[in-house]
């Protein structure tokens, strides 16, 4: 009870804090103009769109996570503030983890609000590029199929913000916002990039220093493999996400990731001076 009071004072102030509606502000111009913007690739603009739509959200969602993080931990104990709620009857982890589940409250808040309008723009692009290239009635039948491919990407996109933030409140209980932003945007892209850089340096042979591919194995092992998040290869294909075959296992790397983390910031918490 305590740790759920916790999370509903945190996902108020993380839906309340002018952040959100800036950050929700950019991404709906962005969703808007993309869907007028022409991205010459020969009638399957659609596909750009989703694509870049996804992304952006998840962007979107992780800087929210990461200034709420900061806001909400490294904030209040540099400030002291974190003391009084201390002092009463609530121990550090059920500090730590009603944090992360206002967090988590407010994240899908804005996924909620921003996927809703993706929805819609997804819908009508598909029928405004159609009738732009004279298709027919039965092509435009087929707007809903391209919503519903964007639903795995949506909750796919979701899980890989869980676990950053994760990582963000863990890094919040010993260092300051700018630190945070800092390191966990470079995990964001490292996260989609190491799987790359060890195939890159594996295929390149003893052109590349062992250095190297020593920091790219290092890479791939300890920070989450985000591109297991990607919806953009489906995207591509037209194919659409399996939730039970992919989604559900996503779901389980997730919560094994985040719970890691999670404990990481339990540990780094336990001894933290907050006087």
């Amino acid at each position: 009870m305590k740790t759920l009071t916790i999370a509903r004072a945190t996902a108020l102030e993380a839906i309340r804090q002018p952040a959100f509606f800036v950050l929700a502000f950019l991404a709906f111009v962005s969703l808007l103009l993309s869907i007028f913007l022409p991205y010459f690739t020969f009638n399957e603009d659609i596909k750009m769109y989703k694509d870049t739509g996804l992304t952006t959200i998840s962007f979107i969602a992780l800087l929210l996570a990461l200034l709420t993080a900061s806001s909400t931990v490294a904030e209040e104990i540099e400030g002291k503030t974190a003391v009084t709620l201390l002092s009463k009857p609530i121990n550090r982890r059920q500090f730590i983890l009603g944090k992360f589940l206002g967090i988590e409250a407010g994240v899908l808040a804005m996924y909620v609000v921003l996927g809703f309008f993706m929805a819609a723009g997804t819908y009508y692009k598909t029928g405004y590029d159609l009738s732009e290239a004279g298709g027919t009635a039965e092509e435009l039948i087929k707007r809903s199929s391209h919503v519903w491919q964007i639903m795995p990407g949506l909750v796919l996109g979701f899980m890989e913000v869980t676990i950053l933030a994760s990582i963000s409140l863990a890094i919040s209980t010993r260092m300051p916002m700018l630190v945070n932003l800092v390191v966990c945007i470079a995990i964001f892209f490292l996260g989609h990039l190491s799987q790359v850089l060890v195939d890159v340096t594996s295929q390149a042979g003893s052109g590349i220093n062992e250095l190297v591919k020593f920091m790219a194995r290092l890479f791939a092992w300890a920070l989450p493999s985000l591109e297991f998040f990607n919806a953009g290869p489906s995207i591509s294909t037209g194919t659409v996400i399996p939730w039970v075959t992919y989604v559900l296992p996503a779901l389980g790397y997730c919560m094994l990731y985040s719970g890691a983390a999670l404990l990481f910031a339990f540990l780094l918490f336990e001894n933290r001076d907050v006087a």
